[in-house]
């Protein structure tokens, strides 16, 4: 028996420009650690701004991960249990 895979594709506008910002943030600053490597920086200031960059890859991902759950349950027309088992393998690949 084939086991009906849950997709979702991001319709909210607003949230797809505040996730894109997010990432487009998080890789300036991932090429500003490539930069202060090539230069011999500051092991600390390299790992705050590493930091930094796990941070903005992070808040997109959930914000993705949580607009895409309320998108779904509002529209309800996907499976629940494996819209359900999707989320949960999304978050705990963030862990």
């Amino acid at each position: 028996m084939a086991v009906k895979k849950a997709t979702h594709v991001l319709s909210d506008q607003e949230q797809i420009d505040a996730i894109s910002k997010r990432v487009k943030r998080a890789q300036g600053q991932l090429g500003a650690v490539a930069r202060m490597l090539e230069e011999g920086r500051n092991c600390d200031e390299i790992v705050i701004q590493m930091s930094a960059v796990s941070k903005a890859i992070n808040t997109a991902a959930f914000t993705l991960i949580s607009a895409s759950l309320k998108e779904c349950i509002v529209e309800g027309k996907t499976d629940s249990d494996a819209v359900t088992a999707k989320l949960q393998k999304l978050f705990l690949s963030l862990a």
